[in-house]
């Protein structure tokens, strides 16, 4: 048996800000020491996968190469690359394709969202195996979760009666209203839907072919069009963007009649809310989940999370069931009981072209990552880090010059036609519209401020002359 790890890695968390943003989305943030995308690597990699395969948003390329790369046994990866978001049914009618040609028509995918939480790897494999066999025998299987409560976030699956053992799907319900979640529960007949899956390639082919024939002809057309280097797919932006945006539910899941669910014998979050996340992590005697340094006061049931560029103290008095997220450039505060409502935060700063929903407190780059500090009218002060043996473009700016102090690390600083040698404590001076580069020639992490001077600041102010990431 072949057998593939297919990781999906899209979306932008937007439940999760300010933490998660588009572009460093939950799949890269940390629960338990590393990150969940990570995490469901290492899931398939248990369950004796013969290859990774990972879909996910092309400017999110060396974000997920570095997960992989830290890893201590990396996989052989495939990468297919989503100029834009198109929703699971595209992605895995892809991925389908892919395998089948790749592996072979009768390849075993075992589908995995690359946001889930799940602590028992070995129980995870067992329904894992069992699902790939399930799988040989023609079977789209969907992993159940058996519900804890009346959740109106979840997918419902209906079966006869909920048991340990695999058996039929009657059918897929969509996220119901509480009263209706409720009368599901009272049954004793419903799953979640974990939207992790298991099918043979030429099986979710088939089934495409019968209940989604548009999405099959739309993504074969992509697939023809796109251009594929090593280990990278990546696809023209046109022919990608005419895939309907639709959930694998509703193209093929709800319609097939040859889907089984595995129960989930093991523990599952989706993390998709912050009292998810709190859950994650062990609570004090008040039931309170502390990431930073607190000090409590009559506070019960609150979650405080907190990313600062330097130690800050957070004080809480009196509150309760509360979540406190402190990023550098956003706050928030919520009581859990209205943590599904944050989405509607993200959509109003989106309104506004606030640029918090977009870009994280510390953007990362392929060379590394940038903060800004201190931003006033005329000036800008920013922390950089750039890896070892990296380097930024050849650039210039219009409209701003720059002062550069290496405090860590050792640099080759290009200024005009001129290399310096930069050590820490040491500083260059690079004049408006004067081209320059920036590169870590040392063994360590390079760090460095950079203080910025002009009329005008923004990002977009960059010539580039020559780039190793090929963006000049």
């Amino acid at each position: 048996m072949k057998l593939v790890s297919v990781v999906l890695s899209g979306g932008a968390g937007t439940r999760l800000w300010p933490a998660s943003r588009q572009a460093f989305p939950k799949p890269f943030m940390k629960l338990g020491g590393s990150t969940l995308l990570a995490q469901a690597i290492c899931r398939g990699q248990a369950c004796g996968t013969d290859e990774l395969l990972v879909i996910t948003n092309q400017d999110h390329l060396f974000l997920t190469k570095g997960v992989i790369e830290n890893l201590a046994d990396p996989p052989r990866t495939h990468f297919l690359l989503e100029p834009n978001g198109r929703n699971t049914g595209p992605a895995i009618a892809l991925a389908a394709l892919h395998c089948a040609a790749v592996h072979g028509p009768d390849s075993v995918l075992v589908v995995l969202p690359a946001d889930h939480l799940i602590p028992d790897t070995e129980a995870f494999v067992a329904c894992a195996n069992e699902a790939a066999e399930i799988a040989q025998r023609g079977q789209l299987v969907v992993f159940g979760i058996l519900p804890t409560g009346p959740d109106t976030g979840f997918g419902y699956i209906e079966v006869e009666h909920v048991v340990r053992e695999s058996q039929a799907v009657l059918r897929f319900v969509e996220k119901p209203d509480l009263p209706t979640a409720q009368s599901y529960l009272a049954t004793g007949r419903y799953y979640w839907n974990s939207g992790m899956f298991c099918f043979t390639a030429q099986t979710m082919l088939d089934a495409l072919a019968e209940h989604a024939p548009r999405a099959l002809h739309a993504a074969k057309a992509a697939l023809k069009s796109s251009k594929a280097a090593g280990e990278v797919t990546r696809f023209d932006a046109h022919e990608f963007g005419l895939q309907p945006d639709i959930s694998i539910d509703y193209a093929v899941m709800e319609k097939a009649r040859n889907v089984t669910v595995v129960p989930a014998r093991f523990g599952w979050s989706d993390v998709g809310s912050w009292p998810a996340v709190a859950q994650a992590h062990p609570e004090d005697a008040s039931g309170n989940t502390f990431i930073a340094d607190v000090v409590s006061v009559e506070t019960q049931g609150t979650h405080v999370q907190v990313e600062s560029h330097g130690p800050k103290v957070v004080a809480t008095v009196g509150v309760k069931d509360l979540v406190v997220v402190d990023t550098p450039d956003a706050l928030l505060v919520a009581h859990k009981s209205a943590a599904q409502k944050i989405k509607s935060v993200v959509d109003t700063l989106k309104a506004r072209g606030h640029e918090s929903t977009q870009l994280p407190a510390a953007v990362h780059r392929p060379w590394g990552t940038y903060a800004t500090l201190k931003e006033e009218a005329g000036y800008k002060i920013k922390r950089i880090t750039v890896k070892p043996g990296e380097s930024l473009s050849l650039q210039y700016h219009h409209q701003r010059a720059e002062h550069w102090v290496v405090v860590q690390g050792l640099a080759l600083v290009q200024i005009g036609e001129n290399e310096f040698r930069t050590e820490p404590g040491q500083y260059r001076y690079i004049p408006v519209k004067e081209k320059h580069r920036l590169s870590n020639i040392g063994s360590d992490e390079l760090v460095l401020v950079e203080v910025q001077c002009g009329a005008y600041l923004g990002e977009d102010d960059i010539v580039r002359l020559a780039d190793t990431y090929g963006r000049a």
